[in-house]
C-alpha cells in the first residue's frame, strides 16, 4: 500500500488526528488517524460505490425512490455524495463535515463535484445542522466515524429525535452502524424510540456494517413481490444490487410471508 498524502487535522475532539490517503491495486482510500478505511474510490471509476456498506445505505431508494433533498453527515471521500449526485439527478445534496482537512482531501483526491445549486459541502457541526433544519430534507444519511468509533454526538437519544424532526413527513433516516460495536444495540434502541419502532435493518454484503432505516411515517405494508419488482427496476436505473437487498430484508423479517410491515 502506498501512502499518497497526509493532511494534519485541526479538531477540538482529536487535535492530533491525521487524515491520510493511501493507494493500492487501483483503489484510493481515506483514513482518519488509523488503518481503518473510512472511504474508498476506484480511480478508474470515481462514482462506483466500492464499499458494500455504502451500497446498502442506498437501499433507502426502495422506499423513497424520488428524494428531492438528501442531507449527509460525514463526508469521508465523498462516495455517497458523488453517487447520489450522479445517479439520482433530481435530488440536491447537502453534506455537513466538521473536519476541513477531510473536505480538502475529498476535493483534491476523490473527484468531489464542484459546488452548485444541486451540490453543497458545508464545514460545520452535523448535530447543529440537523437541529436548525426541521423538515429540511427527504433523506438524512449519517456515516460519522472517527478513526476508532461512531462520533458520540451523532448517536445520542436527543440527536435521533432531532433527526426525525429534520425529515419531511415521508422522510427516511439512514445510519451506518458497526454490528461489532458494543453500543450497537443501544444505538439501535435509540433509533427505534425516535421513530416509534418504524425501523428496518439491512446488513451489508460484507459482514460487519448494518444500514439502519428509520421512517418518520410508516410507508405501510409492502408486498414482497411488489418490492422485488421495484428492486429490479431500481437495479436497472441505478446499477446496484437492489434485489439482493430485498432478500436480506426478507431474511431479517421472516414473520410475514406476504408483506413487509414497517
Amino acid at each position: 500500500m502506498t501512502m499518497l498524502s497526509r493532511f494534519r487535522a485541526n479538531r477540538s475532539r482529536m487535535p492530533t488526528e491525521t487524515v491520510e490517503v493511501s493507494e493500492k491495486d487501483g483503489l484510493r482510500s481515506l483514513h482518519l488517524g488509523s488503518d481503518t478505511v473510512q472511504s474508498t474510490m476506484r480511480i478508474a471509476d470515481p462514482i462506483e460505490l466500492v464499499l458494500s456498506y455504502t451500497r446498502a445505505m442506498m437501499g433507502f431508494l426502495l422506499f423513497h425512490p424520488q428524494p428531492r433533498h438528501v442531507a449527509m453527515l460525514g463526508l469521508g471521500g465523498g462516495s455517497l455524495a458523488k453517487f447520489v449526485h450522479h445517479r439520482v439527478p433530481d435530488a440536491s445534496v447537502t453534506v455537513v463535515e466538521n473536519n476541513p482537512q477531510v473536505i480538502a482531501a475529498a476535493r483534491s483526491l476523490f473527484s468531489l463535484p464542484p459546488a452548485s445549486e444541486r451540490f453543497a459541502v458545508i464545514e460545520g457541526d452535523g448535530a447543529d445542522w440537523v437541529r436548525n433544519h426541521p423538515d429540511g430534507c427527504d433523506v438524512l444519511m449519517v456515516d460519522a466515524y472517527d478513526g476508532d468509533a461512531q462520533v458520540g454526538e451523532l448517536a445520542t437519544e436527543g440527536f435521533y429525535a432531532e433527526a426525525a424532526s429534520a425529515l419531511q413527513d415521508d422522510g427516511v433516516l439512514v445510519v451506518n452502524l458497526w454490528s461489532s460495536d458494543r453500543s450497537f444495540d443501544l444505538y439501535l434502541r435509540r433509533i427505534e424510540r425516535a421513530f416509534d419502532g418504524r425501523v428496518l435493518c439491512l446488513p451489508a454484503e460484507r459482514r460487519g456494517n448494518v444500514a439502519i432505516f428509520g421512517f418518520r411515517r410508516a410507508p405501510g405494508p409492502v408486498r414482497w413481490p411488489a418490492l422485488r419488482h421495484r428492486a429490479t427496476q431500481l437495479a436497472k436505473a441505478v446499477g446496484l444490487e437492489f434485489p439482493d437487498y430485498v432478500e436480506r430484508l426478507r431474511e431479517m423479517n421472516p414473520h410475514d410471508d406476504k408483506r413487509l410491515i414497517i
